[in-house]
C-alpha cells in the first residue's frame, strides 16, 4: 500500500506550507550546468494568482466534454461520454488544452532539481522522470498527475507533471534533472521543445487519498495513478441521489467542506478524454489511501 503524504495540520485546514523562495546564482556558480536554473519553489505570489489562471484559462484552446449520469450499481465503472452534454444540473467540465490529450505545445524546456514533494503534492516518482508546467498551462492544478511526452534536440521522453514553474512563460517546462538528458545535454540549459499529453504507462487502479486533516466534516481527496489526466471528481454521499461536483485546490486535492454521512463515499472521476469511472471509498479518514476497482481505458485515439 502507498505511504500517504503527511502534511502538517495547518497544511490539512489551508493547504500545504509555503517554503520561503530559495535562489540560486547563475552562471559558473549554479549547480547546474550552464544556464539550467536552480527553481525557486512554491512561490506564494504565483501560487495565489493560480485560480485566477484557472478561471480566466490563461492556457487557451480549451474544449467542453460532458458528464454522464450516474450509473447503476457499485464498484468502478468506466465509459466514455458521448453527445457533449452532461447530466442535469452539472456543467460540462472544462478542458483546459494543457490537459487534452494528443494537444500540442511548443516552448522551452530547462531542468532543476527535484524536492521530495512539488505542488501537485503527489508522492516522488520512482524514476524521477517528472516536470514542473508553467503557470499558465497549470490551470488550477488541470494537469496534476497528467504525462506528456517532450521532445527536444537529442530526443524524447515521457514525463509525470509533479510541479508547479511560477515564473515559467506559456508552453514551457522545467524538467526533473534526471529527464533533461532524454532531450538535450545538460550543458545546453535551455532548449527548444515541443510537447503533448499522452496516456500514461501506469499499472493498476486509481487510488485516492484523503489528506491529513480529512474527516466526514471537511474532506480532501487526491486521485493518483491515473492513466488519463483528471478533470473533475463528484461524490454522491450515502441518503443522496445527487451528484457533487467537487472543487479542487491548487495543490491538488478535491475539497468538499460541508459535512458528510458517516458511511462509505462514493466518487466519480472523469479524466480530460470523457472517460468515467466510479468507486466506492471508506469513510473518509485522515491519511488514509484507498484503490479504486478500475483504471481509465487506453483510448482508442490518444489524438496526434
Amino acid at each position: 500500500m502507498p505511504v500517504p503524504i503527511r502534511l502538517t495540520p495547518v497544511a490539512a485546514i489551508h493547504g500545504p506550507t509555503l517554503a520561503p523562495p530559495v535562489s540560486s546564482a547563475q552562471g559558473a556558480a549554479s549547480p547546474l550546468r550552464s544556464g539550467a536554473r536552480a527553481r525557486r519553489r512554491w512561490l506564494p505570489l504565483g501560487l495565489a494568482v493560480l485560480g485566477m489562471l484557472g478561471v480566466l484559462g490563461a492556457s487557451g484552446g480549451c474544449a467542453s466534454r460532458g458528464a454522464r449520469g450516474p450509473a447503476a450499481g457499485s464498484g468502478s465503472t468506466a465509459t466514455t461520454l458521448a453527445g457533449g452534454r452532461s447530466s442535469p444540473p452539472g456543467a460540462s467540465p472544462i478542458v483546459p488544452a494543457s490537459a487534452t490529450l494528443g494537444s500540442h505545445h511548443q516552448g522551452e524546456g530547462t531542468y532543476y532539481q527535484l524536492v521530495t514533494q512539488g505542488a501537485c503534492t503527489l508522492a516522488q516518482a520512482p524514476d524521477h522522470l517528472t516536470a514542473a508546467m508553467n503557470a499558465p498551462d497549470y490551470a488550477n492544478a488541470a494537469v496534476c498527475g497528467a504525462y506528456v511526452e517532450v521532445t527536444g534536440p537529442r530526443g524524447t521522453v515521457t514525463v509525470r507533471i509533479s510541479d508547479l514553474c511560477p515564473e515559467c512563460a506559456a508552453g514551457n517546462l522545467d524538467l526533473a534533472a534526471e529527464a533533461f538528458p532524454f532531450i538535450a545535454d545538460p550543458v545546453a540549459g535551455r532548449v527548444p521543445i515541443r510537447w503533448k499529453v499522452v496516456p500514461g504507462p501506469v499499472s493498476g487502479p486509481l487510488q485516492y487519498h484523503y489528506k491529513d486533516g480529512s474527516s466526514r466534516y471537511w474532506t480532501a481527496i487526491q486521485v493518483r495513478n491515473s492513466r488519463l489526466p483528471v478533470i473533475r471528481l463528484e461524490i454522491q454521499p450515502a441518503g443522496s441521489s445527487d451528484w457533487i461536483e467537487v472543487a479542487r485546490t491548487h495543490y491538488n486535492y478535491f475539497v468538499h467542506r460541508q459535512t458528510v454521512a458517516d458511511a462509505p463515499l462514493r466518487v466519480r472521476v472523469t479524466a480530460s478524454n470523457g472517460a468515467q469511472l466510479e468507486d466506492v471509498l471508506p469513510v473518509p479518514q485522515a491519511g488514509l489511501v484507498a484503490s479504486g476497482q478500475a483504471q481509465f481505458p487506453e483510448p482508442a485515439d490518444p489524438g496526434g
